[in-house]
């Protein structure tokens, strides 16, 4: 007999990272074309010579550069191995066994997986027929079980965002008791004025918790660098389920080296929005029906033609990602990436 592992880890289902196809144009994982931002190379390649020596486990430099910028007490920031990191020591703090996870679906995909490892049961609440994340169904799926609602906005992989309005009456409705976790992962790309900054509603909440990365904006998915922003109790509950060391010494350099390069950001996001207006303006106008979006990509809801448009975008040389039976997301990559993916979208005849 072999040693036994958890029986319920036959129904987890597995994280699928978007494709790398040798020779393709990848627009399949969110990332930025641009790469790191200015002084982000010259930090990792400083803080290289001493990784014979272990991290800072507090992260306390980026935890300090966090506070600054944010205008938040260092106690109420939490940081982790990229937000899906931190969003995993969210629930594993906040759940046992009993408890359940409300999440909207179709959304990151990592929610079922994040509330199955802890113990716990997730409650997948469907999206509204605009693709958007249905609040009023969400609200209606808390019982006296949930412990944890996970809240994506923009919305991954549909892209649309919540008002600030409409997040303030569902959070009217949620129990104090029951941790609301606003995933804003693409927050930096958000141009609506309407749409909330959730680290404000961290502060006028005591059970909302904003949580957001490194890796999309900032252009750091290869060194995993998450944050999040909330009660004091909250971020401390955080930082006690933490892995020691999890943030790495390379990964506080480079984030701190980031969010020093606040101008250049902010002329990368600009860029990004404006080619996801022109490449939502061109495939609506080859017929397709794309919502809204706010991130860095676009939504195609194709449903079971999903898997067959990727295969004919990979024949034309773009690597995009299908969500059978759903749709696919296209991430915003530079003007030329983009016109190779619309060239393949106008010749599909699916």
């Amino acid at each position: 007999m072999s040693a036994r592992v958890r029986a319920d880890l036959d129904q987890l289902p597995a994280y699928v990272a978007g494709r790398s196809v040798a020779g393709a144009i990848k627009l399949a994982s969110n990332e930025v074309s641009a790469g790191p931002l200015p002084g982000v190379r010259e930090a990792i390649e400083g803080a290289a010579a001493d990784v014979h020596r272990y991290p800072d486990m507090g992260v306390s430099e980026l935890v300090g550069e966090l506070s600054r910028r944010l205008d938040e007490p260092s106690e109420r920031i939490a940081v982790g191995c990229g937000s899906v990191a931190v969003c995993q020591q969210l629930v594993q703090a906040m759940c046992t066994p009993e408890h359940e996870v409300v999440f909207p679906w179709r959304s990151f995909e990592a929610y079922p997986i994040l509330a199955r490892v802890a113990g716990a049961t997730g409650v997948a609440v469907p999206l509204t027929a605009e693709h958007a994340v249905d609040l009023d169904a969400m609200a209606a799926a808390i019982t006296p079980a949930t412990r944890v609602v996970f809240v994506c906005t923009p919305n991954n992989p549909t892209g649309t965002v919540l008002h600030r309005a409409e997040l303030e009456a569902f959070l009217a409705r949620v129990p104090q008791d029951v941790l609301v976790v606003l995933d804003e992962a693409y927050r930096e790309f958000v141009t609506d004025p309407e749409a909330p900054d959730g680290v404000e509603l961290a502060r006028e909440h005591p059970n909302v918790v904003s949580v957001r990365t490194f890796s999309k904006a900032y252009g750091l998915a290869g060194v995993r660098v998450g944050y999040a922003v909330g009660p004091v109790e909250i971020a401390e509950a955080v930082r006690k389920v933490c892995i020691p060391f999890s943030v790495n010494a390379l990964g506080q350099a480079a984030a701190v080296a980031s969010l020093r390069a606040d101008e250049e950001l902010r002329k990368r996001c600009d860029l990004v929005a404006g080619e996801r207006v022109r490449v939502r303006t061109e495939l609506v106008a080859a017929g397709y029906e794309v919502p809204e979006t706010q991130a860095n990509f676009v939504w195609l809801p194709l449903g079971e033609r999903a898997q067959d448009f990727a295969e004919h975008c990979l024949q034309h040389g773009v690597v995009v990602r299908a969500y059978a039976p759903d749709g696919v997301r296209i991430t915003i990559g530079d003007e030329r990436e983009n016109d190779a993916f619309l060239a393949a979208a106008r010749s599909y005849a699916g």
